[in-house]
């Protein structure tokens, strides 16, 4: 059975920490400020939300960032887009996160410190929430590199916000406020920077009273239809991705 010692101090952009009462924080970071996203992240957060799933003495499970954002920015170092192996490699990660995320069989709770301009689909798998007024959602990066967005933003932006909605967000780049991503159903309670953890916290040991096998049976009842969604489409809009980007390393070879 894995333990949290067998992997506690395993990832060097997470920063793992449990209560007493099994509530396990994970603070995604790079050198203890915001997270710079890359090739070598994404294959560590393969393993590491594995790993959370794989330990059945967490309870609950709050995500959040380190910084002034959440995730805002991401580097080519560690990616291979424009090889068939490359993107094997990119696309077997990018379905098992998502899938190593609902197998987290515990209450996710997302405190999302700030704004979130890629992987966003990591917040939308989570069962509660929670933002600050300097929340900003946005699918940023696809475009700019000139690639489809179809690592998993596509299935879940169109199901929590409605498919018109859903699509103009990701065709247009459109940034979120916190307000509005609330009054759309994406987001459950907005509170002050300060306060985000306190109350992170505060729901979490709350959930973490009830029987074990009742949180873990309720997360699992609740992402039923998250887990058809991702396991239908994810591999089908990873494949799409990793065409745009091979057209998009053609085009740049004749350019030069």
């Amino acid at each position: 059975m894995t333990k949290l010692a067998d992997y506690q101090n395993r990832f060097a952009n997470a920063r793992l920490s449990r209560s007493n009462s099994g509530v396990l924080e994970v603070v995604l970071h790079t050198n203890g400020n915001t997270l710079l996203f890359n090739g070598h992240t994404h294959e560590q957060f393969m393993h590491l939300f594995h790993e959370i799933g794989s330990d059945t003495d967490n309870r609950v499970v709050i995500l959040t960032g380190s910084g002034p954002a959440f995730m805002e920015a991401i580097s080519p170092e560690g990616f291979d887009f424009f090889s068939p192996q490359g993107y094997d490699k990119i696309y077997r990660e990018g379905r098992k996160i998502l899938m190593n995320i609902l197998d987290i069989e515990a209450p996710l709770i997302a405190a999302v410190n700030g704004p979130v301009r890629l992987h966003s689909e990591y917040i939308l798998l989570a069962d509660i929430v929670l933002a600050t007024p300097l929340t900003v959602f946005q699918d940023k990066p696809h475009f700019d590199f000139g690639i489809v967005p179809g690592d998993g933003v596509n299935l879940l932006w169109p199901e929590v916000i409605g498919s018109v909605r859903g699509r103009y967000f990701l065709l247009t780049r459109q940034e979120l406020p916190s307000q509005t991503a609330k009054d759309w159903g994406v987001v459950n309670e907005i509170v002050a920077p300060e306060k985000l953890l306190f109350r992170a916290r505060e729901i979490a040991e709350e959930l973490a009273k009830l029987p074990p096998l009742t949180t873990r049976y309720t997360r699992i009842a609740l992402t039923q239809k998250l887990r058809r969604i991702i396991d239908e489409g994810v591999g089908y809009g990873l494949a799409l991705e990793g065409i745009s980007a091979a057209d998009v390393a053609r085009a740049s070879q004749r350019g030069q």
